[in-house]
């Protein structure tokens, strides 16, 4: 009897870790901004399918920037659908990949759970293919209750059209999720820039100023925030720049913004980011001393952002003069989450904004090989080769690509 009294509680808890290890990966609570689509029933005539074709007959500068973006590719992105379907294919990304009401093959009547990870779905009768194939399309930033809106408020279009007081507020639609339940563990929840963003920004403070900063900017601990000055973000101001032309052909030339969004996928916007220095040090102990610093100056979020499958890894080798590779030094800067049975962040060694991150390698002055060359090597990773096999990923472009690659010589400097 007493021997059961202990058998019973072990079993029922390697019942309930065994679920946890099968269960469907639920990584964040579902906030009611994206936890329904946009609502289009109200859409006037004059704004068409609300296809960004409709939109490109009088914006076409801004649809050819469009469609060279991942955001119109956020619902065919063979990635996305990769890693989509791997994570059997949960109804909720389909809130932000495709926002429009039209957009999806089922109308959401409720949740089952509180999460809502779970959803009550029937037909859509109004389903558009096409349009869901242009993921985030124009309207599903810039339409809402049967108006297009924007900065700019009235500009006699021939569409109704509401100021948007800031633009920021569009972007935190789908850019900031929470993460705050009893089985989670990280810093900061998937996608989490805004959370990094404010993080970023109290490391820039004094102590007695983090302390005094507002308690509605962030809350619980796990990273969550709830945001209400979506102006201080700076999300359209680094990721949209301004540019001087009409809004329609013909128009009166005025401040707009380019519609690119370039990011992690853009090789130049993440070197843009970053400050890399590659420099010989002082000589310590008979060792030649090189040092490369690596800082987030560029953007307010860290880099990488997004996804936990980025990451920089940083290579640091001395070659002999018959290019001999005489050692090497390997670094990698990313996140590490334990997502099974539980959510856990593990260890985070991603760049924060400001915050010079260096490594060194030593270079000993004799030996049977005399040292050349010593080189530094910095490369962004959207994802590792074994996650890549792993969700069955055949990618067409490369999954990787180089930064910052520089050739000193010892003793030169």
């Amino acid at each position: 009897m007493k021997r059961a009294f202990y058998v019973l509680p072990v079993l029922l808890l390697a019942i309930f870790l065994a679920w946890r290890f099968i269960r469907p990966l639920n990584i964040f609570v579902v906030d009611d901004r994206f936890a329904w689509p946009v609502d289009t029933t109200q859409a006037p005539p004059v704004l068409g399918a609300l296809s960004a074709g409709d939109c490109a007959v009088c914006h076409p500068a801004f649809h050819e920037e469009w469609r060279t973006t991942i955001h119109s590719q956020a619902w065919t992105d063979p990635y996305f659908q990769a890693d989509w379907q791997f994570d059997e294919s949960q109804h909720i990304c389909r809130l932000c990949h495709t926002p429009l009401d039209r957009q999806q093959p089922h109308r959401i009547l409720g949740y089952r759970d509180k999460d809502k990870w779970d959803p009550v779905l029937v037909d859509n009768a109004d389903f558009d293919p096409g349009l869901q194939h242009e993921g985030v399309t124009c309207a599903a930033c810039h339409y809402r209750e049967g108006k297009i809106v924007g900065v700019l408020g009235n500009t006699d279009a021939p569409h109704p059209v509401k100021k948007l007081e800031d633009p920021n507020q569009v972007c935190v639609r789908c850019h900031i999720v929470e993460g705050d339940r009893w089985d989670t563990f990280f810093r900061f929840p998937p996608c989490g820039t805004v959370a990094e963003i404010r993080s970023s920004t109290l490391n820039g403070l004094t102590p007695a100023e983090s302390r005094s900063m507002p308690l509605d900017k962030i809350t619980g601990n796990t990273g969550e925030v709830t945001m209400t000055d979506t102006r201080s973000l700076g999300c359209v101001q680094c990721h949209m720049p301004l540019l001087e032309r009409p809004l329609v052909e013909g128009g009166k030339v005025r401040p707009t913004r380019q519609h690119l969004w370039r990011g992690g996928h853009e090789p130049a916007m993440v070197r843009q980011g970053l400050e890399v220095r590659f420099e010989e040090a002082d000589k310590q102990a008979g060792e030649q001393q090189f040092v490369l610093t690596i800082t987030n100056t560029g953007a307010a979020h860290y880099i990488p952002t997004g996804t936990p499958d980025r990451y920089l890894s940083i290579e640091l080798r001395v070659l002999d003069t018959a290019s001999r590779v005489l050692k090497v030094e390997k670094h990698t800067i990313k996140r590490t989450v334990m997502w099974r049975p539980f959510i856990v962040d593990l260890w985070d060694t991603r760049l924060p904004r400001w915050q010079p991150r260096s490594y060194t390698l030593s270079v000993p002055e004799d030996g049977q090989h005399k040292p050349a060359v010593v080189e530094a090597v910095v490369r962004y990773h959207l994802l590792n080769e074994r996650r890549r096999k792993r969700i069955g990923y055949k990618n067409s472009e490369p999954i990787e690509f180089e930064v910052f690659r520089e050739r000193l010589s010892p003793g030169a400097g």
